[in-house]
């Protein structure tokens, strides 16, 4: 059943650390006289990220003092947002994107990886832990579908097998490659790109040439003595 009122905050309470309550003044600062309550957002994003990714009540009603706000009024932009956790997640939140492109190349089949290899279901999180499964609607790589969210990453042209990988190395505390699984520069075609492949040398390097990083700097001369 969904809650839909606002609960009491958690009895342990919750307090910005000391660098993370220089950066809320900092953000609230942005914002014009009068109109501080408008950094609702990224202080409710602040909380949760301190909070191990979990808008509880604490966070929230500790925003709401910060901002001068009524709770209820920061309870229902953290309850309208999708990208705020009212409950409890795993180390790892994968979101299945289910939008029409994923879902055609096989979105549920990569739902059902997760499942399988975490022993979980939709909304739940694994026994250690480490896992929270959830469906989302679109992440916007539609090029390359199908594509989860992990916390902060996206991880596009995926199969189940290429998913169970990249969450095998997760739990084993590698870093997977961010981004395409296959390869792909950028949105390009599977088969690489077939416009903008003849670039003068005049044009600027990056991603659209796909040029290799330029090496970094040297390090500068000692000063003499």
């Amino acid at each position: 059943m969904r809650a839909t009122s606002y609960r009491k905050a958690d009895p342990e309470g919750f307090a910005f650390t000391v660098e993370n309550l220089e950066l809320a003044k900092r953000i609230v600062a942005r914002y014009p006289e009068g109109r501080q309550q408008s950094a609702v957002i990224p202080l409710l994003d602040l909380g949760q990220r301190q909070n191990g990714n979990h808008c509880s009540p604490a966070v929230i009603e500790y925003v709401a003092q910060f901002l001068d706000m009524p709770p209820i009024r920061v309870y229902e932009v953290a309850s309208f947002y999708s990208m705020f956790n009212k409950r409890p997640v795993g180390r790892w939140l994968v979101q299945v994107c289910r939008t029409t492109p994923c879902w055609l190349r096989g979105a549920d089949s990569l739902t059902q990886a997760v499942k399988e290899f975490a022993h979980i279901e939709k909304g739940e999180t694994s026994a250690d832990g480490l896992f929270t499964l959830v469906e989302v609607e679109c992440l916007g790589a539609c090029c390359n579908a199908p594509m989860v969210q992990i916390n902060d990453d996206y991880y596009e042209d995926l199969t189940p097998e290429r998913l169970v990988s990249l969450l095998t190395d997760l739990k084993a505390g590698r870093e997977p490659p961010k981004g395409s699984q296959t390869g792909r520069l950028a949105s390009a075609r599977e088969d690489g790109p077939h416009t903008l492949t003849q670039l003068p040398e005049s044009y600027p390097p990056g991603i659209l040439r796909n040029d290799p990083p330029p090496p970094p700097p040297p390090p500068p001369a000692p000063p003499k003595s």
